[in-house]
């Protein structure tokens, strides 16, 4: 899963060589640069490939885009 979340932030950003960048705790908005337009295609993005719904009033950016795993762990929550 975690993969394929980093080949889906390298299609938002049109940039698939910044997956060999991420690591487990690579901050997804200071060190990847995701602004808010990119956060939003993101999460609709994974919500089209995971089939999971995330409700923007109640996700975290700050918390939830810390790392990777801390990604990966909500989105398995929305499972």
């Amino acid at each position: 899963m975690k993969e394929r979340i980093k080949e889906i932030i390298g299609e938002v950003l049109d940039n698939p060589t910044i997956t060999e960048r991420i690591d487990e705790n690579t901050d997804l908005l200071h060190d990847i640069g995701l602004d808010s337009l990119t956060i939003i295609n993101l999460i609709l993005k994974i919500e089209d490939e995971f089939e999971v719904e995330i409700d923007f009033e109640e996700f975290d950016i700050d918390e939830n885009l810390t790392s990777i795993d801390e990604f990966t762990s909500y989105i398995k929550s929305k499972m």
